[in-house]
C-alpha cells in the first residue's frame, strides 16, 4: 500500500469518529515545507480559525519554517484564534500523521495557549 493511501485511510477513519462527537476540529496538514493548521465547524462546512507558516506573524523571527520551533509558534496562534473565536475545545484531527515530531509539538502549544483537547 502506498504510504499516502495509508495515511488518508487513517485520516478518514479519525474524522468518521470526531464528526460523530459534534465538537469543532483542529486539523494539521504536515507538507515538506510548511505546516498548516485550522478549526473547521463541526459538520466540517466552514473554517473558524487558520495558521500556518506562511503567514508573516508566524515566520517573523524563525529560521525555519520546518522545525519543531515553527510548528510550536503555528500551535499558538491556532489557539489564540480559535478562542478569538469563542472556541474552547476541539478534537485533534492529526490526519493521518504520527503523533509525534512537528504535529505533536503543534498539539503541545495549542494545549498551553489554553485549546482543550
Amino acid at each position: 500500500m502506498d504510504k499516502k493511501i495509508a495515511r488518508l485511510r487513517r485520516a478518514k477513519s479519525a474524522r468518521s469518529h470526531i464528526r460523530k462527537l459534534g465538537v469543532p476540529r483542529l486539523s494539521v496538514l504536515r507538507s515538506g515545507q510548511h505546516l498548516y493548521a485550522q478549526v473547521f465547524t463541526p459538520d466540517g462546512s466552514r473554517v473558524l480559525a487558520s495558521a500556518s507558516t506562511l503567514q508573516a506573524e508566524v515566520r517573523e523571527g524563525l529560521s525555519s519554517c520546518k522545525n519543531i520551533e515553527a510548528a510550536a509558534r503555528v500551535g499558538r496562534f491556532i489557539a489564540e484564534r480559535a478562542r478569538a473565536a469563542g472556541i474552547e475545545s476541539v478534537a485533534f484531527d492529526r490526519s493521518g500523521y504520527r503523533y509525534h515530531g512537528r504535529v505533536k509539538a503543534l498539539a503541545d502549544a495549542a494545549r498551553e495557549a489554553g485549546l482543550k483537547f
